[in-house]
């Protein structure tokens, strides 16, 4: 069974940080490029960031970009995906998704992932 389990989404003050992370089970993820999208309330999901199988590559949002950090762990059969967000503004609230490609090919377009988690929530305010 395919699992992709967020958390460490929360309420955070402007400026604070906030780490999630993606518990991804039931494939053999090591072998799938993995992102992080976001959505906000009335708008589209939007890429935030993403990596590659390895891990050597990572490419981010202009949005997001010297804020944020993604990075991956596939030494164990869960692989696990971190995003790292630092100095973060209102703007950043949102419902943050981890998602996969079996391509293995990052893109910025929710199309082009097979698999899903149930997303985290993120607020940031006063």
């Amino acid at each position: 069974q395919v699992q992709l389990v967020e958390s460490g989404g929360g309420l955070v003050q402007p400026g604070g940080s906030l780490r999630l992370s993606c518990a991804a089970s039931g494939r053999t993820f090591s072998n799938y490029a993995m992102a992080w999208f976001r959505q906000a309330p009335g708008k589209e999901r939007e890429f935030a960031a993403g990596i590659n199988r390895s891990g050597g590559y990572t490419t981010y949002a202009d949005s997001v970009k010297g804020r944020f950090t993604i990075s991956r762990d596939n030494t164990k059969n869960t692989v696990l995906v971190y995003l790292q967000m630092n100095s973060l503004k209102s703007e950043d609230t949102a419902v943050y998704y981890c998602a996969a490609t079996s391509v293995g090919v990052l893109t910025v377009r929710s199309s082009g992932y097979d698999h899903w988690g149930q997303g985290t929530q993120v607020t940031v305010s006063s």
